[in-house]
């Protein structure tokens, strides 16, 4: 009955003293514009980038089997799973803190004394139960709700990273495809001039200049060759790496067959709160600061224990009694701190000094998040107007190489013309395939940046 009003007395004082041990995360004020993360206008539409699945992004079935043989795979994203499930495992752990503890106790001894042999026996169980008066039961476990929310968005983000990574290669492979398609077919139109050239001058329409320029031309595309071929490799080796597998052959398309919107809708800013990790883990950092500055606060006031045995023996107050008898005690325990307030005071300010350094992490979550994003939409919208010039900077080269081809064939023109209009019609050419691939990178970043559907 004393312990009873003692608690009572205890939760009075301290709801009174307003401590805010029981208080729950809600996320404070921030100190930047949401409204402003992005640069370009947003769509209130709910199907946006950052709601879609990356299966909806890349359509492609042959990078669909490498995504999914990577997200089976991968060690990076295994590793981050296990971390999930002992995130779970702890927060299991601090459920079973409600629970009492129970522990057997058997005991056994045999004295001789005096000719006389004595055999006593104890078989009882001991349990204790720590009463949560002032949450720091609670708040261990709100705080491992947050460490396992934490675990769950850094795994997403290494899932989302690896989506991304592996696209990326793929599309550098297809990139690589197309330079050397076009490097090789430029090639033969340089044999041809040669061809062509030598023709000349051995009619005494031109000279060994020209020659040795094509001839110069064609060594320089074929070391170009060369150094395609050995960064194709490269890039196989290393999506194998991600795979998982050695290194081998990666079966693909082309890069004409891809197929992408020409529209991006990113949605509100608000969506990066709920679909980006890296955001939703700095977030659940903050929520578990929060509750360890309230464990740290529950430190200040007693902690009450309840404990008990019940048991048999055949030893009471000294004599030996045959058979036993029921043995059981009660203990309830109040413990206050007395003499380590200091050292209470100087840990919560540690645990506030934490909590305002998590605070200042996800508002720069925020904004690395929404620069991220105004970055991959520059750069969609400039490799979108850029692709239209190449385009039109092709056409008008491939009419200049014909026309200058007639003007030498059917005229004392200089053949130097068409070596020029060829070297940069292959330069449009190879433009133009980098710029496709830009346009096709910056829609993988804009959907890493935007979080990444599942």
């Amino acid at each position: 009955m004393i312990m009873k009003k003692i608690g009572i007395l205890l939760i009075v004082s301290c709801l009174l003293s307003g401590c805010g041990i029981y208080n729950r995360y809600s996320r404070p004020e921030l100190d930047i514009n949401m409204d402003s993360l992005y640069r370009q206008p947003t769509a209130t539409d709910s199907s946006t980038l950052a709601s879609k699945p990356w299966r909806e992004f890349f359509t492609d079935p042959l990078l669909q089997r490498l995504i999914m043989t990577g997200l089976e795979r991968n060690t990076d994203l295994n590793i981050a799973r296990l971390q999930t499930k002992e995130a779970q495992a702890v927060l299991m752990n601090t459920r079973y803190s409600y629970l009492p503890s129970l522990t057997l106790n058997p005991q056994a001894s045999i004295s001789h004394y005096n000719s006389e042999t004595k055999k006593t026996y104890n078989a009882g169980a001991i349990a204790s139960w720590e009463i949560d008066i002032f949450g720091k039961i609670t708040n261990a476990k709100r705080e491992a709700v947050a460490a396992l929310e934490e675990s769950s968005a850094y795994e997403q983000a290494v899932q989302t990273q690896l989506v991304a990574t592996i696209a990326e290669s793929y599309y550098t492979l297809l990139l690589f495809d197309e330079q050397l398609s076009i490097s090789r077919q430029t090639r033969a139109n340089w044999d041809e001039t040669i061809a062509t050239l030598e023709a000349l001058a051995a009619a005494g329409r031109s000279n060994d200049v020209a020659i040795h320029q094509a001839r110069a031309n064609r060594t320089a595309l074929d070391a170009q060759i060369l150094s395609l071929s050995k960064s194709l490799s490269e890039t196989e080796n290393s999506l194998s790496t991600l795979l998982k597998e050695s290194a081998h052959v990666i079966n693909r398309n082309t890069l004409n067959e891809q197929r992408f919107p020409d529209e991006i809708v990113t949605g509100l800013p608000i969506e990066l709160l709920a679909n980006r990790p890296d955001v939703r883990q700095a977030e659940a950092a903050l929520s578990a600061a929060f509750y360890n500055t309230n464990a740290t606060r529950s430190a200040f006031y007693p902690s009450l224990t309840l404990s008990g045995t019940l048991g048999w023996t055949n030893n009471g107050n000294g004599s030996i009694l045959n058979p036993g008898k029921w043995l059981s005690n009660a203990i309830a325990q109040l413990t206050a701190p007395l003499f380590n307030r200091g050292t209470n005071i100087a840990n919560l300010k540690i645990a506030k000094a934490r909590q305002e350094e998590a605070m200042l992490r996800f508002e720069q979550a925020l904004l690395y998040a929404g620069n991220e994003v105004n970055n991959a939409l520059m750069e969609w919208q400039t490799s979108h107007n850029r692709i239209t010039f190449d385009y039109q900077q092709i056409s008008d080269l491939e009419a200049a190489t014909e026309q200058t081809q007639l003007l030498v064939r059917y005229s004392s023109s200089n053949y130097l013309e068409v070596l020029t209009a060829q070297q940069a019609l292959l330069n449009a050419r190879l433009t133009l395939a980098q710029d496709q691939i830009v346009k096709i990178q910056a829609i993988i970043r804009l959907y890493h940046a935007l979080g990444g559907g599942k």
